[in-house]
């Protein structure tokens, strides 16, 4: 039944989403994979669009803060202008636990970084921390890298004897 729903999609013009698990390996989910590292396993995150995009419990989860906290912090957001609530807010259909479908709001990256912003946990600190060094990293040279990434793997040189000499 899940072909014949895509073979629909496709008809029809619509885009695909998928939900990822885990979160995929992109320039906008490396944020993610820093804030994600709670330590108590993985984030469902949708993918859609080149964009992620949580709900307000996932991003409570994130920070390890309270929904009531993210919820709050969104409305001040919006009331402020800093974001319109209709080009970072988009509704995906989630299997809950009891097996039904639900059309959940969910938040783009844009409103995951300014919630990450005004939200005072540790957690957040440590965003705002990493966040703050990859702005001033992108200020000072231009660019910024991921230098983590880039460090060569581990070569075990066992058996190679002087034939690297």
């Amino acid at each position: 039944m899940k072909r014949d729903k895509n073979k629909h999609l496709q008809k029809a013009g619509k885009k695909k989403t998928s939900i990822v698990r885990p979160i995929v390996r992109s320039s906008a989910a490396e944020y993610l994979t820093f804030v994600a590292a709670t330590g108590k396993g993985g984030v469902e995150a949708v993918y859609a669009d080149e964009n992620i995009w949580l709900t307000q419990k996932l991003m409570a989860t994130l920070y390890d803060v309270d929904v009531r906290t993210v919820n709050y912090h969104l409305k001040k957001i919006f009331s402020d202008s800093e974001l319109e609530e209709i080009s970072v807010i988009r509704n995906f259909r989630i299997t809950a636990a009891d097996g039904k479908n639900y059309n959940t709001k969910h938040y783009n990256l844009s409103a995951i970084i300014a919630v990450g912003y005004k939200v005072n946990s540790e957690r957040a600190v440590q965003f705002r921390k990493w966040a703050t060094q990859i702005i001033q990293e992108f200020t000072i040279k231009g660019y910024t890298m991921d230098d983590e990434r880039l460090k060569p793997a581990p070569y075990d040189h066992a058996g190679l004897g002087n034939t690297l000499e």
